[in-house]
């Protein structure tokens, strides 16, 4: 599997189009997309916690769009200081601050500012005070080194064109014995150059 993309990709066209992308899942959930959403698909098919899930906002988990559950993996204990890579419009984070508790952090990243701001607004109406969200992405976290306890993301690397940076970031962030939780979608053959500069292979 190849983590790094071919000399001449169009990294700057990804990006354009992934957030062109996932501000229509922000701001039109229920529109047509070639892949899943909202808490019916998360709870059924990636084992999320129905009432968990039933005690966000609406408009925070109608827009999620993760491939897994990275919060499977282990529980994030109270107190912790959690970073959500790519959170979207914020199921996942919501989610961690709620388990940390009013004494942990849950930082939520991501790029495309509809999803930011309606992360947001769904931190405001669940009044949950221990959640931030910064404009960033995976390849340069607005974080400081060594000062995360867990790092979760869910279906963000696999839209990385950088990976080795993207989870050189994530170690940066950590501190000694912390923590990372991915959910995401991996492809276990070598691909040809073509195919890893077809932008639309990487967003379809």
């Amino acid at each position: 599997m190849s983590i790094v993309c071919p000399v001449g990709f169009d990294v700057a066209t990804l990006r354009t189009e992934v957030q062109t992308m996932y501000a229509r899942v922000a701001e039109t959930p229920r529109g047509e997309f070639h892949f899943h959403r909202g808490p019916e698909y998360a709870a059924r098919q990636l084992g999320y916690d129905p009432a968990e899930l039933a005690a966000l906002p609406a408009e925070v988990s109608a827009s999620f769009a993760g491939v897994a559950n990275p919060h499977a993996i282990g529980r994030v204990p109270e107190g912790a200081v959690v970073v959500d890579v790519g959170c979207g419009a914020g199921m996942d984070l919501l989610v961690a601050a709620r388990r940390v508790g009013p004494l942990g952090r849950a930082i939520g990243v991501d790029m495309t500012e509809a999803m930011r701001q309606r992360a947001r607004t769904g931190a405001r109406a669940a009044g949950l005070a221990n959640v931030e969200v910064r404009e960033g992405d995976a390849t340069r976290l607005p974080i400081e080194d060594h000062t995360v306890d867990v790092v979760i993301s869910n279906g963000v690397l696999n839209l990385v064109p950088d990976k080795s940076r993207a989870v050189a970031e994530i170690a940066r962030v950590l501190k000694p014995g912390g923590r990372v939780q991915i959910g995401d979608i991996i492809i276990g053959e070598v691909l040809p150059d073509d195919a890893l500069r077809d932008i639309d292979l990487w967003t379809g």
